[in-house]
């Protein structure tokens, strides 16, 4: 563990941990906030969620395009000798979200589509409610939760909360994308979501690949090793349509340092594993990983599109596939992918509920009722383009 400990105070220099503020702040700048305390609540947290842990959502404010300079929404237990993180919501305002100029927070881009607050397990309502409270202290009319599973533990605490004081959360939009069952049996899920065709087209395509090598399916686990494995992985993500669009990591330096901060401080504490899969000596797919608690999280996939005709990015997603179900440590991996994806939908046929929850401050507010409204009509204008957007870009990952 020593030099994995080294690669992680590396990645994000720590604070000291024997000074406690003496009142915590209830917003601070992310890079402000006490690392201990952030750490432990996440090892509490009612639901898991990869994209707020520490080492990551840090890296993504310090440096990621458009992403910089969030603020932590913090709720406090300060009852004891040192105080108790109990409630962490990243937030920008609603203002730089979406140029809406109403008194409301959202929840900032943590660069992965899961928005779910971190909450102590111990008493997730009461983390709720001082959340809650501690946004309405800020001045803000309304708390706007992008990406939050609305079937989860989490999103039923804030529902608990609220009701409580005579409110409810409205759901701005909602879908439903892929995730995986790894408690199942990996061939007889894939079996299950294939069917015995599809999985021998895949099969010839794989033995297509291996004429340029053997086939493996190489797990990099270390902060090295994913150092290694990033650079490989970079490069795959930047060669084809993405870098054409110019949203590859590796086209900003911003981008890029974050997402090399992020990894190797992950991986220092078991985190963060870069998958790729190799034919022969040639790196043809390759995906970043996240791990929490007992979920997965699958980030992003880059291909070689020279060999976009024999799925690699399709055989990597059923080698991860097995290699998650096989691990006992894991019982679910949410994709993040756009719904409806057409590459990840087919092969992990499990659905998680997600959507944006805007939660009310105030009993009868017409504040609210505003930007309600004023967050509705930008969805209905832009919600069906996006969609289009995503569709595309889920062909071309595809690429059968």
């Amino acid at each position: 563990m020593g030099d994995g400990t080294a690669a992680m105070r590396q990645a994000r220099p720590l604070r000291n941990p024997s000074i406690a503020p003496a009142s915590p702040p209830r917003l601070c700048p992310i890079g402000d906030l006490d690392d201990e305390a952030w750490e432990a609540l996440t090892e509490r947290a009612t639901e898991p969620n990869g994209y707020y842990l520490p080492e990551w959502l840090s890296a993504v404010s310090a440096t990621a395009r458009g992403r910089i300079g969030a603020d932590a929404l913090c709720a406090w237990d300060k009852t004891g000798t040192r105080p108790r993180l109990l409630g962490l919501i990243p937030l920008i305002s609603l203002w730089r979200a979406y140029r809406i100029p109403l008194p409301a927070l959202v929840n900032a881009d943590p660069y992965g589509t899961l928005g779910t607050p971190l909450l102590d397990r111990g008493d997730p309502i009461a983390a709720a409610n001082a959340l809650i409270s501690e946004a309405r202290a800020s001045g803000a009319r309304a708390l706007l939760l992008r990406d939050v599973a609305i079937e989860s533990r989490a999103a039923d605490a804030f529902r608990a909360a609220l009701a409580s004081q005579g409110l409810e959360p409205a759901i701005v939009q909602s879908h439903k994308r892929a995730c995986l069952d790894a408690t199942r049996d990996a061939e007889e899920l894939l079996r299950d979501a294939l069917g015995a065709k599809k999985l021998k087209e895949l099969r010839r395509q794989r033995n297509r690949l291996a004429e340029i090598g053997e086939i493996a399916f190489v797990t990099s686990r270390t902060p090295d090793e994913v150092a290694r494995a990033l650079d490989t992985f970079l490069v795959l993500e930047s060669s084809g349509w993405k870098a054409r669009r110019g949203t590859a990591l590796l086209q900003h330096d911003g981008d890029s340092a974050f997402i090399r901060r992020a990894a190797l401080g992950l991986a220092a504490q078991g985190r963060c594993e870069i998958v790729t899969l190799m034919a022969g000596n040639t790196p043809v797919a390759s995906a970043v990983v996240l791990r929490h608690l007992d979920r997965a999280f699958y980030f992003k996939l880059g291909v070689d599109e020279r060999y976009a005709k024999l799925s690699p990015g399709v055989q990597l997603t059923i080698d991860l596939t097995r290699y998650l179900c096989a691990n006992p440590e894991i019982t679910t991996a949410d994709s993040t992918a756009a719904p409806g994806h057409p590459m990840i939908d087919p092969i992990w046929r499990g659905r998680l509920a997600i959507g944006d929850m805007l939660i009310p401050l105030r009993r009868n507010d017409p504040a609210f009722a505003a930007i309600r409204a004023a967050i509705a009509l930008r969805h209905a204008v832009r919600e069906p383009s996006r969609h289009f957007i995503n569709v595309l870009r889920g062909l071309k990952e595809k690429r059968p």
